[in-house]
């Protein structure tokens, strides 16, 4: 009887820890919260910008030499880079006023007797 009362108390603890470590893994899954997010997929139109007003400033000391260029955007932008001679690398960064009014300051000077070709690269 003994004995069998032994086997009683075991198997009922057995099932007291496995309802205890149950309750204890549901209890801490529950705790868990989830944010909402977001996913997605999208396209819209890349136009170009046009290119107006542009002037060359040549070097004072050097008028043979190209100082800087300046020119107009057609639509805002709040990054320009632009070359005057083909296939040269880097552009030159430049600056831009308004959106719109671009300066580029050549470092060093372009001799004009090698600009061939005004390239610009715009970014909005």
């Amino acid at each position: 009887m003994q004995q069998a009362l032994i086997g009683r108390s075991r198997v009922l603890g057995a099932i007291v820890v496995a309802v205890a470590l149950a309750t204890g893994a549901y209890a801490f899954t529950a705790s868990n919260t989830v944010p909402g997010s977001s996913a997605g997929s999208g396209s819209g139109t890349i136009s170009g910008y046009t290119v107006s007003n542009v002037q060359y400033q040549l070097n004072a000391t050097t008028p043979s030499d190209i100082d800087s260029v300046t020119f107009t955007l057609s639509a805002p932008a709040t990054q320009a880079r632009a070359k005057v001679v083909a296939g040269a690398t880097p552009y030159t960064t430049c600056s831009i006023a308004s959106g719109v009014s671009v300066t580029c300051n050549f470092s060093p000077d372009i001799a004009v007797a090698s600009a061939d070709e005004l390239t610009v690269i715009a970014t909005s």
